[in-house]
């Protein structure tokens, strides 16, 4: 069977796990509909240039990790990596004509990277994401942040850290982008591979690396706050008020970067010390330039990922046990088979959660199949109870009985079981 296993990084989601994400979901639909964002789906395969372009060609995501491969007419094609970009193209391709601005987007899937599988990151994972486009007012960030405060509240998800910071813009990135590699240029020995190549191209991933020797070195790095021009520190500012006002706790941490090109402004990262080293259970920011970047008109732009792996490991268990089974239908031989199929039939039109046993299958093996399913009632009927033209309902967990007539057994099994869920 080993020919056939998963491949690596790649993982099942089996019966018992899927009812936890399919919960975690349901909440999400709830919340972010709350806030007014409507739910898009766009294509796992895009043109390469797409992410390229948006992300950055020297990023370790398109250096690094992206599958690329080629089309049947010679193109290049990528699964997506990430969901801001395809949303953006979706907008750009689709709705961009929509007068109603700011436009509002929330989306989940699978997305795809080639990296070292590990806890919480696999090559194929799960993102949870949103998107506000065509609006620059700072309360929009704080909407934004609100939204990711409250879903992870109504999950039930504790020490959380929310951490903030401003990256300018391209009005006052220069002068610190300057600034930082006079202070990296010193240290470039000591930097690791990687870092020496971002140094030219991009200083400042440098920040965002996590090697040792690295982040030594960039702790002491000029922050890009002492930079900021009248806009982005009065932006910036602003945000903090609004957060502050919803009674929503930050941190400022002075060197936190996104490890892509298109992130203007606002950043930040919602942490947690219950994952060790990968410790960013949702990260964003702020994207002005990235719809222009992308052939549209200069419009802003915020949003944030949820690494669905991540947060799965912080979800409390008690919200999505299994749901139970209502009832279990048994059958005593060919005759009530035959009678007892329809029923089940209209029992699950009606949304009551039932199985029905095997017509040839003794009593007492289909209780214990009722008992393994965890059924809160059994339904007995055989030649007896035909011929009688009456059954009884029992309750497994108090071992009550109903007697009810055939002639009501529908309306009668619908107003016992399924108000007792």
């Amino acid at each position: 069977m080993k020919e056939f296993s998963s491949l690596k990084g790649f993982k099942d989601l089996l019966p018992g796990e899927s009812e936890r994400w399919e919960w975690v979901e349901s909440i999400a639909r709830t919340t972010f509909r709350a806030f007014g964002f409507s739910l898009i789906r766009t294509p796992i395969l895009e043109r390469t240039a797409l992410f390229t372009r948006s992300i950055g060609e020297t990023s370790d995501i398109v250096e690094k990790e992206m599958y690329t491969f080629k089309d049947w007419n010679g193109g290049n094609i990528t699964l997506r990596p990430e969901g801001t970009a395809s949303v953006v193209r979706a907008y750009l391709e689709k709705t961009s004509h929509t007068p109603i601005l700011p436009a509002k987007f929330y989306y989940s899937g699978p997305m795809f990277r080639h990296e070292r599988p590990q806890a919480g990151r696999l090559r194929q994972f799960h993102q949870l994401g949103a998107e506000i486009i065509g609006e620059i007012d700072p309360r929009q960030d704080v909407e934004l942040l609100s939204l990711l405060h409250t879903f992870f509240k109504r999950l039930g998800v504790e020490g959380l850290t929310l951490e903030l910071n401003s990256l300018g813009c391209p009005v006052c990135r220069p002068a610190y982008r300057t600034s930082l590699k006079t202070y990296l240029e010193e240290h470039l020995p000591t930097l690791c591979e990687d870092c020496q190549r971002r140094f030219m191209a991009n200083p400042l991933r440098i920040l965002d690396c996590k090697k040792k020797e690295c982040r030594v070195i960039t702790k002491k790095a000029p922050p890009p706050l002492d930079y900021l021009c009248q806009e982005c520190s009065d932006h910036f500012k602003s945000v903090q008020k609004g957060l502050r006002k919803l009674n929503i706790s930050f941190v400022i941490r002075p060197h936190l970067v996104r490890g892509l090109d298109y992130y203007t402004k606002t950043a930040f990262e919602i942490t947690t010390t219950a994952l060790g080293a990968q410790n960013a259970v949702a990260a964003g920011g702020r994207y002005d330039g990235l719809v222009a970047a992308l052939g549209g008109p200069a419009t802003p732009a915020i949003g944030f990922a949820i690494g669905m792996e991540r947060l799965m490991q912080l979800v409390p268990p008690s919200p999505f046990q299994n749901l139970p089974l209502h009832l279990f239908l048994i059958p005593l031989g060919k005759m009530a088979g035959e009678y007892l199929f329809p029923v089940l039939y209209a029992l699950r039109r009606k949304e009551l959660r039932c199985e029905m046993g095997k017509e040839n299958a003794s009593l007492k093996s289909q209780m214990k199949r009722a008992d393994r399913l965890g059924a809160r009632f059994v339904l007995i009927v055989g030649e007896d109870e035909i011929d009688r033209g009456t059954t009884v309902l029992r309750d497994m967990a108090t071992k009550e009985q109903i007697n009810i007539e055939f002639t009501e057994l529908t309306e009668t099994i619908l107003s016992n079981v399924g108000l007792r869920d």
